[in-house]
């Protein structure tokens, strides 16, 4: 069909980018021969490529972390995002660093589908001068703990890549373990340099994506959190609504801190209090018992309050809870065997039911605190505007609470937040930029936006840096939730927004008005030809929310209505969708 551009990934260098070229080789000319000697010298260092693979941004801040410490020690370092990397490249790589989470239950993250469906492809070409290391971020809670990354690991080594480091598998608490990979594999790869001088022959020069120099550290970070204070505390959804959701704001006065539409916030939770007496009592430990924790030594109570992950069971705890306690049963639900078994016990239960459960008489708090996971921050999408809201940050916080194998459960952040009410109360929180979730540069682009329930919140923030920027590109909201009286959050604002104009469209899905459910998604299709005249305009596309249902099901009816409005195959369909993901103008924020 006549305007459907359906083929290979066009790349057009930003103007800056070629007025750098031309800087860089006018002053070549005109520099000192000492100066034009390290140049030279340069064009002759190693090149490490170094690939990541992520959804959230954590992968690309470990790569380019690990690119610019690699030009440290003189190395020619480029951090590379999967879904840009040329795959016919993969067969001249020498040296080659591999940073990638894993998404869902073991897959690879979205980006990074397409790189991780060609090495396993017969296309992936013999690799047998290939040096590698892989790092694997994952969360520990899920059955298919980082799989993507021991996916990568095992096939290079089958197309005949040599490992320099071992594979490093990382929990939520990353951080350590990643700087500590990173300096090894680098070590390594260093020697081998320094063993096989041919390895700088001809290579290219590379750099990282964003140069250390061009970055600023924030004065409050993870390590560093910032305290800010809950200035409201407020509840969206309504009386007889089935959920409980919040609009939190935040001070950050004071702190530096910024950030841009689609970042995200992320806060130190703590434990209830009633969950830590529970496990106290459970396991018989004194509360003022003193232990050690990496901030430092503290009373139990304190350290399994703010310190320790004390409710999500992961299968590392139960396999050491298990070694110690000598439980037959517990053991042989460990046995990967009974993987479906396993699963389903850990649905619905927490630490304290195990313990329970399967007590061990001899055990002792600081051998049970090393089974434990350090409690990770929770993260957030960011409802407002950084410009448009000075020195505040604003949440949108579904607070889970439910009952289940004879108890009440909540969840650790969405509560800890929602119980919060007291203006005054402090929280640390530190700001994560969030770089795969970005408005198009362009202000006159126009943008979709399609967001239920929670996923809103980043959508706020887009309106109102948009309404801050003047910006003339279109805006359309696709929002769904339960019931449209109860559950419409940020109404009145959506309604003023349609009212001047800044947002031209809203469709709107409450599944639960009618009786055939209808979700975001339906809605889509209902008006898949004028969604599809905006995506042939130029139109961006953002997705936010639910990772397991939501975001597939849109993603397919995305490719629904290409194949039928573009009138193409339903493969062509899905080239044109992923076309969209390797040019920025799909993108996801699903968690």
């Amino acid at each position: 069909m006549e305007g459907v551009i359906i083929g290979p990934e066009r790349i057009t260098m930003p103007a800056t980018s070629v007025k750098a070229s031309a800087s860089s080789r006018t002053n070549q000319k005109h520099q000192p021969e000492s100066n034009r000697q390290v140049e030279a010298e340069r064009t002759t260092a190693v090149a490490l490529t170094i690939l990541y693979g992520t959804e959230t941004g954590n992968a690309q801040q470990l790569a380019e972390q690990a690119a610019e410490q690699a030009q440290q020690r003189g190395l020619s370092a480029r951090a590379i995002d999967m879904a840009n990397y040329k795959p016919r490249e993969l067969k001249a790589e020498r040296l080659l660093m591999i940073v990638t989470a894993t998404h869902g239950e073991g897959d690879p993250p979205e980006p990074a589908q397409p790189f991780h469906e060609f090495l396993h492809s017969r296309k992936a070409p013999a690799l047998k001068h290939l040096r590698f290391a892989v790092l694997s971020l994952g969360d520990s809670s899920y059955e298919h703990f980082c799989q993507t990354g021991k996916d990568f690991d095992a096939q290079l080594e089958t197309l005949g890549g040599t490992r320099l480091a071992d594979r490093v598998d990382c929990d939520v608490d990353y951080e350590d373990a990643a700087e500590a990979w990173i300096e090894q594999s680098l070590a390594r790869f260093a020697e081998i340099v320094e063993r096989e001088p041919e390895l700088r022959q001809g290579a290219t020069p590379a750099v990282a994506s964003e140069p250390a120099q061009a970055r600023e550290a924030p004065a409050y970070d993870k390590k560093n959190p910032f305290p800010a204070e809950i200035l409201e505390n407020v509840r969206l959804t309504g009386r007889g609504s089935a959920k409980e959701t919040r609009h939190v704001e935040l001070s950050l006065e004071g702190s530096g801190l910024r950030f841009e539409p689609g970042d995200i916030l992320c806060l130190a939770p703590r434990n209830r209090p009633e969950v830590v007496d529970a496990l106290l009592a459970a396991t018989g430990f004194s509360a003022s018992e003193l232990v050690d924790t990496r901030s430092g030594r503290m009373s139990l109570a304190e350290a399994l309050a703010r310190e320790y992950e004390i409710t999500t069971l992961t299968p590392p705890f139960l396999k050491a809870y298990a070694q110690c306690g000598g439980h037959a049963s517990l053991q042989a639900l460990l046995e990967p065997s009974n993987r479906e078994k396993l699963n389903d016990y850990i649905w619905g239960r927490h630490v304290i039911d195990v313990i329970e459960q399967f007590p061990v008489p001899d055990l002792e708090p600081r051998g049970f605190v090393e089974m434990l996971r350090r409690l990770p921050a929770r993260e957030y999408s960011i409802a407002s505007s950084f410009e448009a809201n000075p020195d505040e940050v604003h949440l949108t916080v579904a607070a889970v609470r439910y009952h289940s194998h004879g108890r009440d459960r909540h969840g650790v952040a969405s509560t800890y937040l929602a119980d919060l009410t007291e203006p005054g109360t402090q929280i640390p929180v530190y700001v994560k930029p969030n770089k795969t979730f970005k408005l198009p540069a362009d202000p006159d682009t126009p943008i979709i936006m399609i967001g239920p329930g929670t996923g809103v919140a980043p959508f706020r923030a887009f309106m109102q840096h948009r309404e801050y920027d003047e910006a003339r590109g279109r805006n359309w909201l696709f929002f769904g939730e339960q019931r449209f009286r109860t559950d419409f959050l940020y109404q009145t604002e959506w309604q003023a927004w349609l009212k001047q104009r800044l947002l031209h469209r809203i469709d709107l899905a409450f599944s639960r008005d009618q009786s055939q459910k209808v979700y975001v998604q339906d809605r889509m299709l209902e008006r898949s030809r004028e969604l599809f005249a905006w995506l042939e305009e130029g139109a961006h596309v953002y997705v936010c929310g639910d990772a397991d249902r939501m975001a597939p099901d849109v993603h397919r009816a995305l490719e629904t209505i290409v194949h039928r409005e573009g009138g193409v195959s339903a493969e062509r369909a899905t080239e044109y969708v992923k076309n969209l993901q390797r040019e920025k103008r799909y993108q996801r924020d699903v968690y």
